[in-house]
């Protein structure tokens, strides 16, 4: 076909005026189209202190009644901020790039790896076939060998679900877990992260098999040179010396003294959700940082790799939705993440945000 041939016959299926309604016509919002029959899917998103930050005297025990209220929401999923084991055996073949990252956000399954003779890759694919011909009352046999699968496959809060649905004198060494594994599986039920005190424990209690890891870390990149790295932390923490940044100390300093009580929680919970603190994070974070002066643009670096993260996160997010459309998923994330997934998940087709001010109300 000749291009002249192939312009008249385009024309002729799209005239002009066409074109020019087109031009003419709102941009495209993906937000104003939603699911029109059937259950849309539903996600809420927790913004959380990192509790292995609260102070020393913070009890765990003050969490029960933030998690009986997340149970009365009867989500069908949970999404954590932590890197996935595939991610992480992804970052570990570049460590030319990724080599602080897997430092600070990647546990090494080689312990599990020892046991089971699987690397990451192979122990995730017989998890999911495990999964996938799950019986509806699975053994205490079938519960270890899926955490020892999890453990191999870099999946640490999985593992920790299978472990606290088992009956406390089912949790021992024996198809595919040894002393040691057993050993790290106790110890990680006494960790202060929101991953295990909230999210695993919820999962479990809501009859869940696994949590999903939903952070990413792609966009991490090291700095050209130390004397880089050096200016662009300096730069920044020039920018968060604001206003704002002192106003959110001041009140989070409140609310951790005044954690003793489950209501107590459930206030600082409801003040890390509310609306206004999402203004708040940007002008004291993402906002200064944005305009901060250097010539070399760190903070507009840093804000570029903010939302590219947060971007990503959001779509691993979208991912736990595809196979079974219509589900409630609680994402339970560090708080300053909280408005930018809403804002980003709020763009799907099939996505409704739901706040989490009922789950969250004072009581009477």
């Amino acid at each position: 076909m000749s291009r002249l041939f192939a312009s008249i016959l385009f024309a002729a299926f799209f005239p002009a005026p066409a074109f020019a309604a087109a031009a003419s016509a709102a941009p495209f919002d993906p937000a104003a189209h939603k699911l029109q029959s059937g259950r849309i899917n539903e996600v809420m998103v927790l913004g959380t202190p990192h509790l292995s930050q609260l102070p020393k005297s913070f009890d765990p025990a003050h969490l029960s009644a933030l998690n009986a209220r997340l149970l009365g929401w009867k989500p069908q999923a949970i999404a954590i901020e932590a890197l996935s084991g595939l991610q992480c055996a992804y970052l570990r073949s570049y460590p030319q790039r990724y080599a602080d990252t897997i430092k600070s956000y990647c546990w090494d399954p080689a312990p599990a790896r020892a046991v089971t003779g699987l690397e990451v890759v192979a122990a995730t694919v017989q998890a999911q076939r495990l999964l996938a011909a799950w019986p509806e009352v699975p053994s205490a046999a079938q519960r270890r060998t899926l955490a020892s699968l999890f453990l191999a496959g870099g999946e640490r809060a999985s593992a920790l679900v299978q472990w606290l649905r088992l009956p406390v004198e089912e949790r021992r060494v024996g198809d595919g877990l040894d002393e040691s594994l057993v050993a790290m599986l106790n110890d990680r039920m006494q960790r202060r992260g929101e991953d295990v005190l909230i999210a695993a424990v919820v999962a479990a209690k809501s009859g869940h098999e696994l949590v999903y890891a939903m952070d990413d870390h792609t966009a991490d990149a090291p700095a050209d040179n130390a004397q880089d790295e050096k200016a662009a932390g300096e730069a920044i923490v020039r920018a968060w010396d604001n206003p704002h940044t002192a106003q959110r100390k001041r009140i989070s300093a409140e609310l951790e003294a005044a954690l003793a009580t489950p209501s107590g929680v459930l206030a600082m919970y409801r003040a890390y959700n509310q609306p206004g603190q999402a203004e708040m994070v940007f002008r004291s974070d993402f906002g200064a940082a944005l305009e901060e002066p250097s010539p070399r643009h760190y903070g507009r670096n840093y804000v570029a790799y903010w939302e590219t993260r947060n971007l990503r996160v959001a779509s691993n997010i979208r991912e736990v939705m595809m196979a079974r459309p219509g589900m409630r998923v609680l994402v339970v994330v560090g708080a300053s993440h909280k408005a930018y997934l809403e804002a980003y998940l709020n763009q799907m087709h099939d996505v409704r945000i739901v706040g989490t001010d009922a789950v969250l109300r004072q009581e009477d």
